[in-house]
């Protein structure tokens, strides 16, 4: 279906490249800083051991030979001439910087466009910044940082074992506009802890901060997880799938219309999994919120008015 009521990803692929473009996954044998104890240990309550790549190719094989094969697979399957290679799992720049380097170089090949990296907030720096920057313009590359928050609200964010605040997230965000990296928000809507001001609050940050793109998700439980034991000790409740919608909706109308929209809920595997998208594909829901959207007559960014001097505007 053609979507219109917020700004879509593949649309503005497809504006900036010419033509569709696809994302080819990397794993990478790495951890994270809330897992190794720099900064926490056991990770985010809600995180396997995969770290979000349940899809990818085994880390055994190298940066370029992923690369290779998923855009081998790709092109026969698609046609494919352009891609995006995606460093998907953990906290990338928690790598040394020199084995950074080394892996990034090795993921540009042939009809890579741009490179897209996943990582908190709290592993930005000047440093990583600074070569991002310059390979950008050396190799005329879109390079975007995924950085995983799940929610403004720091209190959830303590809950959820995050291990960094707000603060640290905002900062990541004003460093990579300095050295012109793009951002992209992970913000997962349904977090037992948030209700909808904090949904509303979320569109409101990342509208003030200007970011650049979002990808909103809803909360799957992986078996033998933190989350996972409270879910099926009762200590946790989710709320339903029209709830989730409405969060979606109210979220989008807040949203600045000049953030592009990754996707509005995400996949998950069902194995190995106690909850997800309400049994339901994620496919259906999204058209349902879309449908939902235009039957209200609703777009992304209809209720932005609280940028620059809301105050002001009423005199």
């Amino acid at each position: 279906m053609e979507i219109t009521v917020y700004r879509v990803y593949s649309k503005y692929l497809r504006e900036r490249f010419g033509e569709k473009v696809y994302k080819l996954p990397i794993s990478l044998p790495l951890t994270c800083p809330n897992r190794d104890g720099c900064v926490g240990k056991g990770g985010c309550i809600f995180c396997g051991e995969e770290g979000g790549s349940f899809e990818n190719l085994p880390n055994i094989l190298s940066v370029k030979e992923q690369v290779e094969k998923n855009k081998d697979y790709i092109s026969k399957r698609y046609k494919a001439k352009k891609f995006i290679s995606y460093f998907q799992n953990f906290t990338n720049t928690y790598l040394p910087l020199e084995d950074f380097k080394r892996y990034v170089e090795e993921a540009i090949v042939e009809g890579v466009v741009g490179i897209s990296i996943s990582t908190r907030p709290d592993c930005i720096s000047d440093d990583y910044l600074e070569y991002l920057a310059k390979l950008k313009e050396e190799r005329d590359l879109e390079i975007t940082l995924e950085l995983g928050l799940q929610t403004v609200n720091y209190h959830t964010l303590k809950k959820i074992n995050r291990g960094h605040s707000l603060a640290e997230f905002i900062d990541a965000v004003i460093r990579c506009k300095r050295y012109g990296i793009r951002s992209c928000v992970h913000l997962i809507l349904n977090l037992p802890w948030d209700n909808m001001e904090d949904v509303i609050e979320n569109a409101k940050v990342l509208s003030a901060l200007a970011v650049d793109e979002v990808k909103l998700h809803a909360l799957y439980i992986v078996k033998n997880t933190k989350l996972g034991e409270m879910y099926e000790e009762g200590q946790v409740e989710l709320i339903s799938k029209e709830e989730y919608k409405e969060r979606v909706i109210t979220f989008l109308e807040y949203l600045d219309q000049n953030i592009i929209v990754q996707r509005i809920i995400g996949r998950a595997p069902e194995e190995n999994t106690l909850f997800v998208n309400w049994n339901e594909s994620w496919w259906k829901i999204r058209d349902e919120i879309v449908e939902e959207m235009e039957k209200r007559n609703s777009k992304q960014g209809i209720k932005c008015n609280y940028l620059n001097g809301k105050a002001l505007k009423g005199k």
